[in-house]
């Protein structure tokens, strides 16, 4: 592999946008809007741009990869033995891993890490005190054993895959402790230092970062799963959509990340390849059961076959949505993606009819006002009508619709929900599991927040499901309240956002999966 010469290097980054129109051929040049970064520090690291480069540039013990970002493989732990009965996972280091600054990865950076982020409880800490870890108790929680081993042990009623989904998180991601410490200012464990520069041992390393200016990635030669295939990755700032449309189109890129609808749709696919990619976010209608006209299955079945999904993807939605009618989304393990509702109006009104449920039927829809969802809002105001039930558009802010939400004060609501992280249950308490539907028992969750008191026996099984620890039977229970969600629910999900990007025929490998953690560039590579 061929290093870039600093000359050559600092000659593309000052070159103003009109000079070039042809990419180093070892490089790859994308065109990003990247000012929603605020750290980069894995610890702190909370944001879409932030997460990508955490990434990159970062592994976990073991992590999801570019080869298949729906399997959970083996990072910088090579094997694990897993305790289910005294609640601890031992890994085994693999031989030979390195950090960017040329230090071993040794177990003590990886008790170092996981106890570094529970101690400064930055925002993503919640993914990894879930499993019972506190500043005071982290060091007993955490610990190098023999050789080249750390055994990871947690406190609750988990299933052994939910604690190696958290540990898959980004927060999990492994830093150098050495270098690290030794930029420590005041206590803050390198936090400062590690928002500006990183000390990983991912497929790149982050060879400067100018926030809301510039990323720049440097092909890690040494990586264990194989050096990337190009020599390094510049992320430009790009706010306005045009722009990038425009540098694509001259050559000045190699890759635009956020067009619009429209502008995807009137590039040139001869010169430009679009690859449209399923994101973690599934959006939902959902009905109030605090409304007593809203209370009858009839009703949540009704709606069911109200929505003209595939109306609404081929138009104003085409690039932007999917369907998708389960809680856990497309490209996630366990997802399930059967489709079984299509928009019939006659048959909603005559479920309606069979069940005695009088209409018309007026209800308040509270919607976000903005594109695309006002849209979505109408589509569903004109469908619903041809059964008898009329939505009263309510629009808002995104605040004021989820203050309105969390307080239970609306009767229909247009939403999304994202996981947290890839595990099931993230997706399965909010849309399967309310053991407490008291008002003052507030809860994060969207059955809470519909006021919807779930069945006894789909909480049990939500609980059952966290604490399974056959991997092939938990799948199936969450298959399994997938259907029974997707069935028997007043929460209506209909689409998964989809992302599309766009990039030169020359560009392949890219890989995005269904969240900003799952954004690789270690398979890129350019035609010559």
């Amino acid at each position: 592999m061929n290093i870039i010469r600093p000359a050559l290097l600092a000659a593309v980054l000052a070159m103003p946008l009109q000079a070039y129109a042809e990419t180093p051929a070892d490089l790859l040049v994308v065109a990003q809007n990247i000012d929603d970064i605020v750290a980069i520090d894995p610890a702190q690291a909370y944001e879409f741009t932030s997460g990508e480069l955490v990434t990159n540039v970062y592994d976990r013990l073991v992590q999801y990869d570019a080869a298949d970002t729906t399997a959970l493989a083996a990072g910088l732990a090579e094997s694990w033995e897993i305790d289910a009965e005294n609640k601890a996972i031992t890994f085994t280091l693999r031989d030979g891993a390195t950090f960017h600054s040329g230090n071993p990865v040794r177990p003590e950076d990886v008790v170092f890490s996981l106890s570094r982020v529970v101690q400064l409880n930055l925002t993503p800490a919640f993914i990894l005190t879930q499993l019972g870890w506190t500043p005071e108790n982290v060091a007993e929680m955490i610990t190098a054993g023999e050789g080249n081993t750390v055994t990871v042990r947690y406190d609750g009623d988990f299933s052994p895959a939910f604690v190696m989904n958290v540990l898959a998180a980004r927060p999990a991601s492994i830093v150098d402790e050495q270098t690290v410490m030794a930029n420590e200012v005041d206590g803050d464990m390198g936090n400062a230092w590690l928002n500006a520069n990183s000390a990983g041992s991912g497929p790149f390393s982050l060879r400067m970062f100018r926030p809301a200016e510039m990323i720049r990635l440097e092909a890690n030669a040494d990586y264990f799963n194989g050096a990337p295939a190009i020599e390094g990755v510049i992320i430009r700032h790009v706010a306005e959509s045009a722009t990038q449309q425009l540098l694509l189109e001259q050559g000045d890129v190699d890759m635009a990340r956020n067009l619009t609808p429209d502008q995807i749709a009137g590039l040139d696919t001869d010169a430009i390849t679009v690859e449209t990619f399923p994101q973690a976010a599934v959006h939902f209608l959902s009905f109030n059961q605090a409304d007593e006209e809203l209370t009858d299955p009839a009703v949540w079945e009704a709606a069911r076959y109200l929505v003209n999904y595939e109306g609404m993807v081929d138009t104003f939605l085409a690039g932007q949505m999917e369907v998708h009618q389960a809680f856990w989304p497309d490209g996630f393990p366990g997802a399930l993606n059967d489709t079984p509702y299509s928009y019939d109006p006659a048959r909603a009104a005559q479920i309606l009819a069979d069940a005695g449920v009088e209409t018309p039927i007026n209800v308040t829809l509270d919607v976000i006002n903005a594109a695309p969802f006002t849209d979505m809002a109408q589509s569903l105001q004109a469908s619903f009508a041809e059964a008898g039930i009329n939505f009263e558009i309510l629009p808002g802010t995104g605040s004021q619709v989820i203050t309105r939400y969390r307080e239970r004060s609306h009767e229909a609501m247009l939403l999304y929900w994202g996981p947290d992280f890839m595990d099931p249950h993230s997706n399965a308490k909010a849309f399967a599991y309310n053991s407490n539907n008291d008002q003052d028992a507030y809860a994060a969750t969207t059955t809470w927040r519909n006021s919807w008191a779930v069945p006894a026996e789909m909480n049990e099984e939500t609980m059952a499901a966290l604490t399974e620890t056959d991997p092939a039977r938990r799948e199936e229970m969450y298959l399994d309240l997938q259907r029974q969600v997707q069935e028997n629910s007043p929460i209506v999900i209909m689409f998964q956002a989809a992302y599309q990007v766009a990039m030169s025929n020359d560009v392949t490998g890219y890989v995005n999966g269904a969240t900003s953690d799952f954004v690789y560039y270690r398979l890129v590579e350019k035609a010559e």
